[in-house]
């Protein structure tokens, strides 16, 4: 497990079978002191719905 760290933030890098997974928690924590809200407002949002749909094909 990796681990950038920026502007007083760790944010976790795990690889599995050779792919690299980001913690979105980390990255909203970067953003915001909620990151619940920060990510709520991303599953919200037109284009992560629109890429979603098509991921799920």
């Amino acid at each position: 497990m990796a681990k950038i760290f920026d502007q007083n933030t760790n944010i976790t890098i795990i690889s599995v079978n050779g792919d690299d997974y980001i913690s979105l928690t980390d990255l909203a924590r970067y953003k915001s002191d909620e990151p619940n809200a920060v990510i709520a407002n991303w599953m919200r949002n037109r284009n992560t719905i629109e890429y979603l749909g098509i991921w799920e094909q």
